[in-house]
């Protein structure tokens, strides 16, 4: 069972909704981010994840394509995620951490040794945009045998052709994308995502975690009332990149926390 697995059984137990944080590394610098992500499981993150700066992140939207920017001419680089993350381990052991990226950094480092790396970071999952299942062998499947989750995307064009194709080796959680197009393009609407998290649900056990769009506690209340958690991705970035004290952006996280929580 890894800590994804374990994070998701406790917060069934407790009759709980999930809320997951998207952050990128090494925004606005690393010291900053690093201090962001050690407070956010206080705010009442139940999962981490901690995005990859890349030079061509095709999924995301202005805010978090800027934040990548910021985090590379920094100086950030997958070392240095994965240096973050082992740090954040030295005070939490329990906390999930995904790294959500594309498969670039991670071919040129080569996968075995990536694996490796970030099985002795401490990280629990990964999210890989642009690899489809029919590249399983690639990643997917040697991830699941290095005793990492392989978190699958799911969208609206998800048919149910389809749908059986993008399930069969996901594990951890299904994260449903609730717009087309990118990151921060939309608001996400419940009444359009219950029906399409209930079609998911009908062909698997694994939670439905629902992302893209969700800016307000408001709004993470209602998605995760209609899904197993909701993720906040944009917003927590763009609260960064106005120049935001730590203290504030947590602040926020929390009433994006306690919005899903009470789902």
């Amino acid at each position: 069972m890894t800590r994804i697995d374990a994070k998701f059984a406790e917060l069934k137990a407790a009759g709980q909704k999930a809320f997951v944080a998207y952050v990128m590394a090494g925004d606005p610098d690393y010291d900053r981010s690093l201090e962001v992500i050690k407070g956010l499981p206080g705010a009442g993150v139940d999962i981490i994840e901690l995005g990859m700066p890349f030079t061509d992140p095709m999924a995301d939207g202005p805010t978090i394509q800027l934040a990548g920017q910021r985090a590379l001419e920094g100086g950030q680089t997958l070392d240095k995620t994965l240096a973050m993350a082992a740090e954040f381990r030295k005070t939490d052991d329990t906390t999930p951490i995904v790294m959500m990226g594309y498969y670039n950094p991670i071919y040129n480092r080569g996968v075995a040794r990536f694996l490796d790396d970030a099985r002795a970071a401490g990280i629990d999952g990964l999210i890989v945009v642009d690899l489809p299942p029919e590249e399983d062998d690639e990643l997917c499947i040697p991830a699941q045998k290095a005793g990492l989750n392989f978190i699958r995307l799911a969208t609206p064009t998800t048919d149910d052709k389809r749908l059986p194709k993008v399930l069969q080796n996901t594990s951890g959680f299904v994260y449903y994308v609730s717009i087309t197009g990118i990151t921060g393009a939309a608001s996400a609407q419940a009444a359009d995502v219950g029906p399409e998290v209930a079609r998911i649900k009908a062909q698997t056990d694994l939670p439905v975690i629902v992302g893209f769009g969700i800016r307000s506690p408001e709004t993470s209340r209602e998605i995760a009332g209609v899904a197993d958690g909701a993720v906040v991705g944009s917003a927590i970035v763009g609260k960064l990149a106005e120049g935001a004290p730590v203290a504030e952006v947590l602040e926020f996280v929390r009433g994006l926390a306690d919005g899903a929580h009470s789902a």
